[in-house]
């Protein structure tokens, strides 16, 4: 698939309809190329390539598919999205283990 906004689908790892909520557009612009002008595009584009460089490509979807993350790009709040990928930039991709139980200790 073509076109700018493919590309940043691609990069973040998000699914079409994703991609129209966070552009605000619908499937016929991305696929006929109309998206690719949206100015919203080209600062996700240009915000996501430092940190794809830094952590790598599958680290940033992954990042990218977690909260809060996903919730600042399908909101439109890229203010919030900017300071966490500069955050990503600086500190790389942290998993923790969500809350719960901790797993048996095994036997020695």
């Amino acid at each position: 698939m073509p076109g700018e906004a493919y590309a940043l689908m691609e990069r973040l790892g998000l699914a079409e309809d994703e991609l129209c909520r966070v552009l605000g557009s619908d499937p016929l612009s991305i696929l006929s190329g109309q998206a690719d002008h949206d100015p919203r595009l080209r600062i996700l584009l240009d915000l996501t390539a430092e940190a794809e460089v830094k952590v790598g490509p599958e680290a940033l979807r992954l990042w990218t598919r977690r909260q809060p993350q996903l919730g600042f790009l399908l909101d439109g709040d890229f203010a919030a999205f900017e300071d966490a990928l500069t955050i990503l930039a600086e500190r790389g991709l942290t998993i923790s283990r969500g809350p719960g139980p901790s797993p048996p200790a095994t036997p020695r």
